[in-house]
């Protein structure tokens, strides 16, 4: 393909391959779009086979669709990980080839190794700059995902953390002696890997998550974490520091120096390890939606852009009032949601969408939901 800039149009545009990007276009497939693509920068799941060696879904897979509940990480009616993958948590890599069979099984017009600049709305249409063409189109679904855009600041000397996100295996770091600031799902992993491995760890929280008593998975630990942290070596390997914000970090010669809020002091012969999670792709198209006071996007009753309309959302960075949808389990319940809406402005009918109700896959009635709902 030549680098000249050519146009086309098209009805949708989804942006991002992953988790969300694959689900979203499978169910436009079953609302009936079919001029639409799919523009994936590296690979079909590559945020996922991006994760440390070791990590491994919190969230059980169970091959349950044959009585009418689908498995917590799928995120198309009828494919289950669990039966494809025949593991109860998936690593990345596992789940990245999963997603890569779900977009083959239903021949989603993916293309791989495209590289989106910019997304810019010119009248009643999106123009979608990419590093080899201009596409044009009605409608865009970000659904970029987050993991390749970790937070990387908070407090002072950040920078001289590594986040847990560039690693490739905990087994392969060197050292012995371990700091981890943040005491999330990514920092108890990090710190079960390293305690397994022999090595000593001290875990930094702000506050207590493994103590909190909500029911909701996007504040306290999954079931999972807890039960890993009550391993032997764990126990004997990890000492833990709830409310003990971190202050600083300094570059002193022979290692790092740890300064928490309240005055201590903990040196690390190797950069701490930062576990505070992710910015999340969504910050690259600040400018098409208004921002929420915690800097999520705010959106239409369809996860549609109040300011550049045509443009949705799509993956763990959908908010609703109190209501976040940070796991598969959770978002994919607003895939058709959005198929809807599109197929809508089309004048498609979208029928068969109506089937994602009996699998808990469309949830258009928030009203529905508490602050500590289990499912959103």
């Amino acid at each position: 393909m030549s680098g000249k800039a050519y146009e086309c149009s098209i009805d949708v545009v989804v942006i991002g391959a992953g988790a969300a990007g694959v689900g979203v276009a499978v169910a436009l497939k079953h609302a009936g779009v079919e001029n639409f693509i799919v523009l994936e920068r590296s690979s079909v799941g590559a945020s996922f086979a991006a994760w440390p060696e070791e990590t491994r879904f919190i969230t059980p897979s169970f091959a349950s669709n044959s009585i009418g509940m689908l498995d917590l990480n799928s995120i198309a009616i009828g494919v289950s990980p669990a039966f494809s993958l025949e593991v109860e948590h998936p690593t990345g890599k596992e789940y990245a080839s999963h997603l890569r069979g779900v977009a083959q099984f239903f021949e989603l017009p993916v293309r791989e190794q495209v590289d989106v600049l910019r997304v810019t709305k010119v009248g009643d249409v999106f123009r979608v700059d990419t590093g080899e063409e201009t596409l044009r189109a009605k409608h865009v679904i970000w659904a970029a995902g987050e993991f390749q855009y970790p937070r990387l600041r908070g407090f002072s000397g950040s920078e001289f953390c590594r986040h847990t996100a560039s690693v490739a295996s905990y087994q392969d770091l060197p050292g012995e002696e371990f700091i981890i600031i943040g005491g999330y799902e990514s920092g108890v992993d990090a710190a079960y890997h390293l305690a397994y491995c022999d090595k000593r760890v001290q875990l930094f929280d702000a506050g207590c998550p493994w103590k909190d008593e909500s029911s909701d998975p996007s504040i306290a630990l999954s079931t999972y974490s807890l039960e890993r942290m009550r391993e032997d070596w764990f126990e004997k390997q990890v000492e833990l520091f709830a409310h003990t914000p971190v202050a600083s970090v300094l570059q002193v010669d022979g290692g790092f120096k740890v300064k928490a809020i309240d005055g201590r002091v903990f040196g690390t012969k190797v950069p701490p390890l930062l576990a505070g999670g992710f910015d999340g792709s969504h910050k690259l198209v600040a400018d098409l939606f208004e921002q929420r006071e915690d800097g999520f996007p705010v959106l239409s009753e369809h996860d549609e852009s109040t300011v550049a309309s045509g443009l949705f959302l799509c993956g763990p960075a959908v908010r609703h009032e109190n209501h976040v949808f940070c796991f598969i389990y959770k978002y994919r319940q607003r895939f058709a949601v959005v198929a809807k809406a599109i197929a809508t402005s089309l004048g498609l009918p979208a029928a068969e969408l109506e089937t994602y109700r009996r699998w808990g896959m469309y949830l258009d009635d928030l009203s529905c939901c508490g602050e500590e709902c289990a499912t959103c």
